[in-house]
């Protein structure tokens, strides 16, 4: 079955490349584009696409701001799409923000086509792939960690579940998981379900996060 994708972006050469390296996948098809803010969150409201590729800096409505609007109601018809986003700035404001604004993943332009295509099929898996160059700095200084003593949703994962936290926010896809735990991989995606209910993330990204807020990585 095909992903279906959004991109948005204020540049139409860079809207092009994209269009072209994506569409050389035989699993992957652009549904539609957007050269601003307010596009993109039409567009994604009228297509429904598997994945929203969103730049940051776009006139009228930032694609922070974008993505923002796209997550605020739960439950509603943009829930099932998947945002990433994809900036030439990889500054560690516009990653935390992003994240916080509900995005499943976060490259930066430079970082080539195969994380381009890495970062859609993660993100219409259910994963979520942020750009190796900011990902570790990103997430060890997002704020001063929290002590965990303190946390009522530290307390109520299981050490099964902690262990899993801890890999998430290293980076690790859920295979890479399953194999360090000798788990199914159906029971790593739903110690994650669990993981979500309890600490309120809407995904693995978020739980990532938090994983660094409270100190459950060293």
């Amino acid at each position: 079955m095909s992903i279906s994708v959004v991109i948005a972006d204020d540049q139409e050469m860079v809207r092009t490349g994209f269009r072209l390296i994506l569409e050389a996948q035989d699993d992957i098809s652009v549904i539609g584009e957007a050269s601003d803010g307010v596009e993109a969150v039409e567009a994604v409201r009228r297509l429904r696409p598997d994945v929203c590729l969103m730049d940051i800096r776009m006139p009228k409505l930032d694609g922070l701001e974008a993505t923002r609007q796209l997550r605020r109601t739960p439950g509603n018809a943009t829930d099932d799409t998947q945002i990433v986003i994809v900036t030439t700035f990889d500054l560690d404001e516009y990653v935390y923000s992003a994240l916080r604004a509900g995005a499943n993943g976060f490259v930066v332009k430079n970082s080539g086509p195969r994380l381009l295509i890495e970062a859609v099929h993660a993100a219409a898996g259910g994963d979520s792939l942020i750009s190796p160059s900011v990902t570790v700095r990103l997430l060890e200084h997002l704020s001063p960690p929290q002590h965990t003593e303190n946390s009522a949703a530290t307390q109520r994962l299981s050490p099964q579940e902690h262990k899993i936290v801890r890999f998430v926010a290293r980076g690790r896809t859920n295979n890479e998981i399953a194999e360090e735990l000798t788990l199914s991989l159906s029971t790593v995606k739903s110690h994650l379900s669990r993981i979500q209910d309890k600490l309120r993330a809407r995904n693995r990204v978020e739980i990532a996060a938090w994983a660094w807020e409270h100190g459950v990585v060293n």
